[in-house]
Parts: structure tokens; sequence; C-alpha cells
């Protein structure tokens, strides 16, 4: 996967969690994922389309999510409550859409956000999609940032590579 896609994610990362949550976000070394699995019990995520194709994860482990999105929110939530979900799937579209802008092509849309909380959830991601990981650590715990985008074969646009 060409890093143009990936270095969106990473300064979209700082910049939301440092102006947001006052949390600021040390980037480890990214990794192409073996496994198809979040790492993580929460997931939020956000599907792209137009000249880029895949999906988006923003994977915490449930007691770093629940620091979170009280930093976020302003009180304690637990992951079971319907707010919480709603505080997750807002970051992962605000890391997302600030992302968005920064790409090297602008003709890409990004959907609603979904989330799913609980051991060993699956998102299905196609096979010819690879999967970057980009793990992310704060005072609050880690956080893995999973991109796994495409090249639209359809799109009449060429990509601009940073």
């Amino acid at each position: 996967m060409d890093p143009a896609f990936i270095v969106p994610f990473i300064t979209s990362i700082q910049n939301v969690f440092s102006t947001m949550l006052q949390l600021p976000v040390e980037i480890g070394e990214p990794a192409v994922k073996v496994d198809r699995q979040p790492t993580f019990d929460v997931s939020g995520i956000i599907g792209m389309s137009g000249d880029v194709t895949g999906t988006i994860i923003l994977s915490f482990p449930r007691a770093t999510a629940e620091r979170v999105v009280q930093l976020f929110a302003g009180m304690s939530m637990s992951a079971d409550s319907a707010d919480f979900a709603d505080a997750i799937g807002e970051l992962v579209n605000m890391v997302s859409g600030n992302a968005k802008a920064l790409f090297p092509t602008k003709a890409v849309s990004i959907s609603c956000p979904s989330v799913v909380v609980g051991t060993g959830h699956t998102v299905a991601i196609p096979s010819d999609t690879p999967v970057v990981c980009v793990p992310c650590s704060t005072d609050c715990g880690n956080v893995m940032i999973e991109v796994a985008l495409k090249v639209n074969a359809d799109s009449a646009r060429p990509v601009v590579r940073a």
C-alpha cells in the first residue's frame, strides 16, 4: 500500500487526539497485518469509497476506549452504553474525515461510522485488500489504526503520490 494513504491517518489521529482530548499520541512502526481480526475489543469502523476503497478501523482495548471516551465526553461511560458507541463512532469519523482532507486524491468519500464492542469480533475485509496497522500509544493506553485501502480500478483519475 502506498504510504501516501497511511500518513494522513497518522497526522489526523495526532491532530484530533491532541485537539479534542488534549491527549498526545506516539506513533509506532506501521506493519502489514497478517490476520484479519481487529487488534483490540472495541472497533470504530469507517468505509471509504471513490478513487480508493476500503475500511479504516480504530481499535482500542476496552479500558483504553472507556478512558478516551471519558476525556471526549467529559464523563464516564460504560462500553455497554449507546452513548459510548456514539462517542467511538464520532472519534473514528473525525480521524477519518481529517485524513480524507489530507489525501493525495480528493475524490474519496467516507461512510457513517459503525462500532463493534466485544472480544474476538471480526470485520470483513476483502482478501485482496492489504491491511496496514499503525500502533499508537497514549497516556490512556494503546490504540491501533488499521488501514485497509486499495486504489479503485474503475477510477478515471490518476492517484497523485506524495
